[in-house]
Protein backbone atom coordinates (compact mmCIF):
# COMPACT_ATOMS: atom_id res chain seq x y z
CA UNK A 1 0.00 0.00 0.00
CA UNK A 2 1.62 3.54 -1.20
CA UNK A 3 0.66 6.83 0.46
CA UNK A 4 1.18 9.57 -1.85
CA UNK A 5 0.73 12.97 0.66
CA UNK A 6 0.97 16.73 -1.71
CA UNK A 7 3.89 18.84 0.25
CA UNK A 8 3.05 22.93 0.60
CA UNK A 9 5.99 24.92 -0.21
CA UNK A 10 5.83 28.45 0.96
CA UNK A 11 8.37 31.65 0.37
CA UNK A 12 9.70 32.67 2.97
CA UNK A 13 10.25 36.05 3.38
CA UNK A 14 14.03 35.98 4.39
CA UNK A 15 13.74 36.81 7.80
CA UNK A 16 12.77 33.58 9.50
CA UNK A 17 11.63 35.20 13.19
CA UNK A 18 8.76 37.15 10.92
CA UNK A 19 8.17 33.47 9.32
CA UNK A 20 7.65 31.87 12.39
CA UNK A 21 5.00 34.84 13.35
CA UNK A 22 7.15 37.49 15.37
CA UNK A 23 5.88 41.04 15.18
CA UNK A 24 7.92 42.54 11.78
CA UNK A 25 9.66 44.86 14.90
CA UNK A 26 10.31 41.70 16.89
CA UNK A 27 11.51 40.10 13.74
CA UNK A 28 13.89 42.69 12.83
CA UNK A 29 15.60 42.96 16.65
CA UNK A 30 15.74 39.27 16.68
CA UNK A 31 17.34 39.05 12.93
CA UNK A 32 20.01 41.58 14.29
CA UNK A 33 20.81 40.22 16.78
CA UNK A 34 20.69 36.19 15.17
CA UNK A 35 23.24 38.32 12.21
CA UNK A 36 25.92 39.80 15.18
CA UNK A 37 25.60 36.32 17.15
CA UNK A 38 26.97 33.94 13.76
CA UNK A 39 29.18 37.07 13.14
CA UNK A 40 30.83 36.52 17.06
CA UNK A 41 30.75 32.40 16.47
CA UNK A 42 32.48 32.63 13.46
CA UNK A 43 35.11 34.70 15.03
CA UNK A 44 35.64 32.34 17.59
CA UNK A 45 35.25 29.14 15.74
CA UNK A 46 37.64 29.91 12.59
CA UNK A 47 40.41 31.78 15.76
CA UNK A 48 39.78 28.00 17.12
CA UNK A 49 39.77 30.12 20.03
CA UNK A 50 38.60 28.24 23.75
CA UNK A 51 35.92 30.40 25.61
CA UNK A 52 38.33 31.67 28.26
CA UNK A 53 40.55 33.45 25.30
CA UNK A 54 37.27 34.72 23.57
CA UNK A 55 35.90 35.67 26.64
CA UNK A 56 39.47 37.94 27.02
CA UNK A 57 38.96 39.32 23.40
CA UNK A 58 35.23 40.17 23.56
CA UNK A 59 35.62 41.57 26.68
CA UNK A 60 32.94 39.41 28.37
CA UNK A 61 33.39 36.52 30.61
CA UNK A 62 33.65 33.07 29.85
CA UNK A 63 30.42 31.85 31.10
CA UNK A 64 29.01 34.81 28.44
CA UNK A 65 30.69 33.41 25.44
CA UNK A 66 28.98 29.98 26.36
CA UNK A 67 26.15 31.19 26.38
CA UNK A 68 27.18 32.96 22.64
CA UNK A 69 28.23 29.45 21.44
CA UNK A 70 24.88 28.27 22.47
CA UNK A 71 23.19 30.29 20.57
CA UNK A 72 20.92 32.16 23.45
CA UNK A 73 19.63 35.02 21.54
CA UNK A 74 17.66 36.25 24.91
CA UNK A 75 20.62 36.60 26.51
CA UNK A 76 21.96 39.52 24.38
CA UNK A 77 21.17 43.06 23.35
CA UNK A 78 22.16 44.69 20.00
CA UNK A 79 24.13 46.77 22.55
CA UNK A 80 25.72 43.91 23.79
CA UNK A 81 26.50 42.22 20.96
CA UNK A 82 28.07 45.08 19.30
CA UNK A 83 30.65 46.33 21.67
CA UNK A 84 31.83 42.02 21.67
CA UNK A 85 32.20 42.78 18.15
CA UNK A 86 34.34 45.81 18.54
CA UNK A 87 36.08 44.91 20.86
CA UNK A 88 37.02 41.88 18.16
CA UNK A 89 37.78 44.79 15.89
CA UNK A 90 34.89 44.75 13.42
CA UNK A 91 32.67 47.59 12.89
CA UNK A 92 29.25 47.54 12.63
CA UNK A 93 27.33 49.75 10.04
CA UNK A 94 23.72 49.90 10.26
CA UNK A 95 21.09 49.94 6.51
CA UNK A 96 18.13 51.10 7.17
CA UNK A 97 15.39 50.90 4.31
CA UNK A 98 11.90 52.04 4.18
CA UNK A 99 9.19 49.11 4.67
CA UNK A 100 6.36 49.44 1.53
CA UNK A 101 3.69 50.02 2.18
CA UNK A 102 4.23 51.26 6.19
CA UNK A 103 3.95 54.71 7.31
CA UNK A 104 3.45 55.88 10.91
CA UNK A 105 0.97 58.57 11.59
CA UNK A 106 3.18 61.77 12.99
Amino acid sequence: MSTTSEITITKGSGNVFLDIGHSPEEAANLYVRATLMARLTKIVNDGELTQQAAAKLLGVTQPRVNLLLKGKIGEFSVDALVYMLGRAGFTVEPRIAKTRGKAVAA
